[in-house]
């Protein structure tokens, strides 16, 4: 028999801990991030997610570049949704007006002869069946 004998494990050393000398990731800065790929979908939940990194940050007396380029790109995309609603909105309403128009103007000729819309000479028998037709949409 031989005296040999499995050698002996040694101890497993503890888990290294934090390094002294590498710094802290800085408070807000991964918020501040994902608050400025927000602000080009989402600017209203980016602009509250930017605001309370950016705080975050400067509570650790620390600069926050993402946090302040998302505050700004969701204020400035939320002005222009508003801009571009208000728009929407308004030409909806005058094209609604133009073509309210060109009916009454149609069913006062007696539904013959033609109308100018927009710089444009159209027959009214078109501008009351598109009427007719719309009307019909709304009643389904």
């Amino acid at each position: 028999m031989s005296d040999y004998s499995a050698p002996s494990s040694s101890p497993t050393p503890p888990p290294a801990g934090p390094v002294s000398g590498q710094p802290a990731a800085a408070p807000g800065k991964t918020l501040g991030i994902v608050a400025f790929i927000l602000s080009f979908f989402l600017q209203l939940v980016a602009l509250i997610l930017g605001i309370v990194a950016l705080v975050q940050s400067k509570k650790a007396g620390r600069k926050n570049g993402f946090a302040l380029a998302a505050i700004i790109i969701s204020i400035v995309g939320i002005i222009a949704g508003i801009i571009i609603t208000v728009v929407v909105i308004g030409g909806l309403a005058t094209a609604a007006s133009v073509g309210l128009e060109a009916v009454q103007k149609c069913q006062e000729l007696g539904e013959t002869g033609t109308v100018e819309i927009a710089g444009q000479q159209v027959q009214c028998t078109v501008v009351i069946d598109e009427y007719n037709r719309q009307l019909e949409l709304q009643n389904q």
